[in-house]
C-alpha cells in the first residue's frame, strides 16, 4: 500500500532541506562574497555600504580579487604574489593526502567488506574510534610523538640507529602524517560502502576464465569500487585544502596553506575583504571543477533512446 503525503506535508518535507541549505551554506556564502567587494579603508567593521545612493552605482573593490593574481614586481623580475603559491601548495598537500589515503585506505575497505559479517561492527568501529577523541588532542598527539624528545626519535636513539634525533615535526613528512591520519577515515567509510556491495562472485568468475588475483582485482574489484575511490578522494581532498589546525600545528614555517593565509588576513591584518576574495576563490577552485565533472558524468550516465 503506497503511502502519499498530503500536498501541505510533502511541500514541507521537501522544503527544510532547502531552507536548510539556504540559510548554513548559501546566506553565508553571499555574506562573504559581499565583504569580498567592501572597501573598508581604515574602519573596523567590513559591513559598509557597496551601493553609492547618489550615483546608484554600485562600488566594488575589484583589487581584493587582483592582487591575488597580479604578480609582484621585484627588481627586474616578477614573482608570483604568496596568494598563489599558497593555492598551490594547498593543493599539491590535499591531493599528495588524498592519494595517501587511498593507498592505505584500500586495503582496509576491502579486508572490512570481505571479513565476516559478524566482524565488520568491531572492525568498522575500530576505523571510526578516532572521531571519539577531540581533533586537537589526536594532533597534539602528533606533535609528541615526531617531536626532537618524541616517542620515535627515542625509540631509535635507544636501540642504537640514531646518535642524535632526527627533525622529523614541523617539516612535509609531519605535515603529511598527520593529515593523513585525520582523514584516513573519510577515505576508508565511503570504499567499505561501495566494496561490501560488491558481488564476489564477479571475482570467482574471472579466477575460471584464467584471470590471475592482480589481474581480476585491476579489471573487476577497482572499476566497481569507481564511485567509492571518487567520493573517498572528494571527501579527503575538499577538506584539506583549506585546512589550517594540523598545517598550523605539525607543518613548518614554509609551509604555509591558504587556510593559515586567510586567517593572517582576517585576524591578523584585519583585511575582511582580502580573506573574503581569498575564500571565494578558494571554492571556486573546489567547486567549478567538481559540477564539471559531474555534470559530464552525469550525461554520460543517463541512458540513451
Amino acid at each position: 500500500m503506497a503511502f502519499n503525503l498530503p500536498m501541505p506535508g510533502r511541500r514541507f518535507v521537501i522544503g527544510v532541506p532547502y531552507v536548510w541549505l539556504f540559510v548554513f551554506f548559501l546566506l553565508p556564502f553571499l555574506i562573504l562574497l559581499y565583504i569580498s567587494f567592501v572597501d573598508m579603508g581604515n574602519d573596523i567593521s567590513p559591513f559598509k555600504p557597496i551601493w553609492d545612493h547618489e550615483t546608484g552605482l554600485l562600488k566594488l573593490k575589484y583589487e581584493n580579487y587582483w592582487t591575488i593574481f597580479v604578480a609582484q614586481e621585484e627588481g627586474s623580475r616578477l614573482f608570483q604574489t604568496i596568494y598563489i603559491e599558497a593555492y598551490l601548495r594547498s593543493i599539491w598537500y590535499a591531493l599528495a593526502t588524498a592519494v595517501l589515503c587511498l593507498l592505505i585506505g584500500y586495503p582496509f575497505s576491502y579486508f572490512i567488506a570481505r571479513s565476516k559479517p559478524s566482524v565488520r561492527p568491531a572492525l568498522l568501529m575500530m576505523v571510526m574510534l578516532p572521531f571519539w577523541t577531540s581533533f586537537l588532542l589526536r594532533v597534539y598527539a602528533w606533535k609528541g610523538i615526531l617531536a626532537d624528545q618524541g616517542v620515535i626519535n627515542q625509540m631509535l636513539m635507544a636501540v642504537g640507529l640514531i646518535s642524535e634525533p632526527i627533525q622529523m615535526l614541523y617539516t612535509d613528512v609531519s605535515l603529511l602524517v598527520g593529515m593523513t591520519y585525520v582523514y584516513l577515515p573519510f577515505m576508508v567509510l565511503p570504499l567499505y560502502a561501495n566494496l561490501v556491495k560488491m558481488d564476489f562472485r564477479l571475482l570467482e568468475a574471472a579466477y575460471d576464465l584464467g584471470s590471475t588475483p592482480l589481474k581480476a582485482f585491476w579489471l573487476v574489484t577497482v572499476p566497481l569500487s569507481k564511485a567509492g575511490i571518487i567520493a573517498g578522494f572528494m571527501l579527503v581532498f575538499i577538506p584539506c585544502v583549506g585546512e589550517f589546525v594540523i598545517p598550523s600545528l605539525l607543518g613548518g614555517p614554509e609551509n604555509i596553506m591558504i587556510g593559515r593565509v586567510v586567517w593572517d588576513e582576517m585576524f591578523t591584518s584585519n583585511n575582511w575583504p582580502r580573506a573574503s576574495a581569498l575564500a571565494v576563490v578558494m571554492i571556486g577552485l573546489i567547486v567549478i571543477p567538481l559540477a564539471i565533472y559531474y555534470h559530464y558524468t552525469g550525461d554520460a550516465a543517463e541512458p540513451r533512446h
